[in-house]
């Protein structure tokens, strides 16, 4: 559950989970199986290159059962998260959207700030 004080909008949404943006306190929500996890700025984008980092291939290849699941403990939250194969590509997924979501996001701040239309408000 996110924080009820929290000032949340949200960034990029899949049928899986979402990804939400506290201005507030300056983070990310990250709501997946049915959970949210904070992370700070720079530990949501750490733990994309994570998730990133994953080797699908080998997990699909390797018949042993330790290769059915990653275990993924992010820095700094209380969460552990336990990824099937179609685990890892829907959060890949979401990871993805949320972070082109946030690039674009900013270069539409950064060329209203450059027209002076950012100062109208």
């Amino acid at each position: 559950m996110i924080c009820p004080l929290a000032s949340v909008e949200e960034v990029y949404k899949t049928d899986k989970g979402a990804v939400y943006q506290c201005s507030r306190k300056n983070c990310y929500w990250l709501e997946f199986q049915d959970s949210t996890t904070a992370f700070r700025i720079s530990d949501f984008f750490s733990f994309k290159k994570t998730i990133e980092s994953i080797n699908v291939a080998q997990m699909l290849a390797d018949a042993s059962r330790k290769s059915d699941f990653e275990l993924i403990m992010p820095f700094r939250t209380d969460r552990c998260f336990m990824l099937s194969v179609q685990d890892v590509l829907e959060l890949r997924e979401l990871l993805k959207g949320a972070k082109f979501m946030i690039e674009l996001n900013s270069e539409v701040k950064k060329i209203l700030r450059k027209d002076n239309i950012l100062a109208l408000r």
